[in-house]
């Protein structure tokens, strides 16, 4: 695939803005001329351009915005309702019986129950003959992400650990079978959704699926396992988080706390190289496992655990007696097509291995490459784009997997570097590029495959931007313009502050989430000239969360108010419409409120102006500029959703009408297991949504829609 053009850099963020405005003629007389389908739902300007944005559709909220609270419940807005549409354990096929919960249900029943953790997900619309539809909104497949658990409330009376094993080989199923991907098929009914329990298009991918390995990766070295000797294979996904989906009716889920899960003790270093363990730590592979499943069964030959240790135990060279290369097979997107459960799921190596929290695709557009933005969600890590090698072809939509075997499997895949004008970089990371070669003194890249499986060194060597924990994207249906959380950062090193992550301060009613970049803040940008395949961007950050009363030189620099502060942004979505939806997972605002969500009209890059941002330690003090998006008030910004006790609002989905909003509450009572806590006392659980009185806490999805059935959020003025 040939570059981008691109002209000379601006030398300050004014003479961009000035240089935009000056194209803004050009521009809008294309508009009309240049429209076409936005992934087969609404439309997009071609240029993909934020200097379009005059012509998007104008929105008004529609609601009042909602208090914050700290109640175990969900807060809506007057004129809106809320439906329970899939609970951790609901049965998702016929002959499965209502879920106890109580922990008393069988380990393999889970194969056929909705899973723990409900995260990110996408609706796809079914037509009358069975097939994806994305215009139809009456009837879809709903695909659920289920990330993690809450050991908690999954078993009995919590996990059964002995002299730090698990000692319980049933538990130990059930929690693999609990993560992973959910595919349910959903109908409206008297406005809202229901689950259609008996639906033969009801099914789980799980920790115990058989996967495929494919693009650049598949088959190499690093990918050899006992359970797949030739690296073309591996078992199961995991820490799904968020998501995304393709143009031809498919679904993306994302593996983010991989890494977690092996077990690696601190004797396997003698066993490895030095470029081994350069790896091997750069992915925090170490410990003995977050759930301990490695220690499961009675001689320590049994796969189903064997696999989650990933030291080496065998005596080949090659590791196809052990599991040593197991974690390489995950921190991949895994490719689903929800309409087809005989083709196996995939696991895409062209789009990089790190902490995936989602693939967000961008503008589709005959003729063009495909492009989609992903975030490496841990602190000090960053944010990539991939560019298929192969041009859009709409006949191609609805042919499942093959068509992903075109656009997902070969093309270039960058890291972000933002400039401390507002300008940036897309940095290639390919094998002799941008330092990536064998000749590296950090780590010696032996081919594209290495580069791929090791993407975070990739990025290292190229000189991408460490970000503040990249969370969720979302891009704009109206002008292509990119939109990214940046979570809360308690580790921001105050002496590495820069444009982009600018904001270092203390919040003492944050407790031990109190120092450094304690509530977040959005970035977003516009590729260079509106290409998606451009290797250029402008940027600005779009909002800093923060407490109402923080002081507007350094903290609350967005102007937010009480209908409208806000902590920890974590999920985005934009509807069809370009309202954008924010979600929180929150560790430094929940003395005032729990998590939310709330919508935004986003307006558009450079819509602004450039701000100095006071940061100070101790006696030290820095004063970095950096663009900053127009301010928000309480008719751009408001308050849509509360959610209950210590749960995170995560997951969005829409139906293609606009007048249904799916949202995931996940964990409510996940820290219920601290001092005077009891399985058998249940005044002692900090929450008990959604059935409420004396039951355990469930993450679940809810459908929301508006009682007059109307489009939710905003209205068109």
């Amino acid at each position: 695939m040939p570059k981008t053009q691109h002209c000379t850099t601006p030398t300050s963020f004014d003479d961009i803005l000035q240089q935009r405005l000056s194209r803004r003629g050009l521009l809008k007389g294309s508009l009309a001329a240049a429209s076409t389908s936005y992934l087969g739902v609404g439309s997009l300007a071609a240029s993909g351009s934020s200097d379009v944005h005059a012509a998007a559709p104008k929105l008004r909220l529609n609601f009042k915005a909602v208090t914050k609270g700290l109640d175990d419940l969900v807060r809506l807005p007057a004129g809106y309702s809320y439906k329970m549409l899939l609970a951790t354990g609901d049965p998702i096929a016929a002959g499965i019986p209502a879920y106890t919960n109580t922990g008393a249900d069988e380990a393999s029943s889970f194969a056929r129950r909705a899973g723990d953790h409900n995260d990110g997900m996408h609706f796809f619309g079914m037509n009358a003959k069975g097939r994806w539809d994305a215009k139809v909104s009456d009837r879809g497949l709903l695909c659920v992400n289920h990330e993690a658990i809450t050991s908690t409330f999954l078993h009995p009376n919590g996990q059964t650990i002995v002299e730090g094993k698990r000692t319980v080989d049933s538990e130990v199923l059930k929690e693999m079978l609990a993560h992973g991907v959910s595919v349910v098929e959903v109908r409206r009914k008297a406005g809202t959704y229901e689950l259609q329990t008996d639906s033969p298009r009801n099914r789980r991918i799980t920790t115990m699926t058989e996967i495929e390995i494919s693009g650049p990766a598949a088959g190499s070295p690093l990918m050899i396992t006992r359970y797949s000797p030739t690296g073309k294979r591996t078992r199961g996904t995991l820490g799904n988080c968020a998501n995304g989906h393709t143009p031809w009716g498919t679904y993306l889920t994302c593996e983010e706390n991989w890494a977690g899960y092996f077990r690696r003790p601190a004797a396997d270093d003698a066993k490895r190289s030095a470029q081994q363990l350069t790896a091997l730590k750069r992915y925090n592979l170490a410990g003995n496992g977050r759930e301990l499943w490695a220690t499961a069964g009675p001689d320590g030959n049994d796969q189903r655990f064997s696999r989650w240790d990933a030291s080496v135990t065998g005596t080949s060279a090659d590791g196809s007696d052990d599991f040593r290369h197991a974690p390489n097979t995950f921190g991949w997107v895994v490719e689903i097509d929800p309409f087809n459960p005989d083709v196996a799921p995939k696991k895409r190596t062209a789009l990089g291995r790190f902490a995936h929290e989602g693939a967000w695709p961008g503008p589709v557009r005959p003729g063009q490459p495909l492009v989609w933005y992903m975030g490496c969600d841990a602190r000090g890590e960053y944010i990539y784009k991939f560019v298929s090698a192969k041009a859009w072809d709409p006949a191609d939509a609805g042919k499942g997997i093959s068509a992903g075997d075109k656009y997902l499997d070969d093309g270039r895949l960058y890291a972000a570097r933002f400039n401390a004008d507002g300008s940036g970089d897309w940095l290639e990371l390919s094998l002799g590029q941008n330092n990536i070669d064998s000749k590296n003194a950090s780590y010696p890249f032996a081919n594209q495959a290495d580069v791929l499986v090791h993407a975070r060194l990739a990025a290292d060597s190229a000189g991408a931007t460490k970000m503040d924990r990249p969370e969720w994207g979302a891009v704009n249906p109206q002008n292509g313009e990119v939109y990214m959380t940046l979570t809360y950062n308690p580790s921001r090193d105050f002496n590495k502050l820069d444009a982009a992550n600018p904001r270092f301060y203390t919040d003492s009613k944050a407790g031990k989430q109190g120092r450094g970049n304690v509530n977040g803040h959005i970035i977003r940008w516009a590729e260079h000239d509106g290409q998606q395949g451009a290797t250029r961007f402008n940027w600005d950050v779009f909002l800093f969360a923060a407490r109402e009363n923080a002081d507007r030189n350094n903290v609350n620099l967005s102007g937010l108010d009480a209908s409208n502060d806000f902590s920890s942004p974590d999920g985005l979505w934009f509807s069809q419409s370009g309202l954008l939806w924010i979600e929180t997972d929150d560790n430094a605002y929940t003395d005032t409120s729990n998590c939310m969500l709330l919508a935004a009209i986003p307006g558009a890059v450079g819509d602004g102006t450039q701000r100095e941002v006071i940061s100070r330690e101790g006696d030290q003090q820095k004063n970095i500029r950096t663009p900053v998006g127009a301010e928000a008030t309480p008719d751009t910004l408001r308050r849509f959703l509360v959610g209950t006790v210590d749960c995170e609002i995560t997951g969005l989905a829409e139906s293609p009408d606009g007048k249904a909003l799916f949202v995931n509450i996940q964990h409510p009572g996940e820290t219920t297991n601290g001092k005077g806590f009891d399985i058998a006392k249940p005044n002692t659980y900090l929450s008990h949504w959604p059935a409420g009185g004396d039951a355990r806490p469930r993450s679940a999805t809810i459908v929301i829609t508006r009682d007059d059935g109307g489009p939710i959020g905003a209205d068109l003025v």
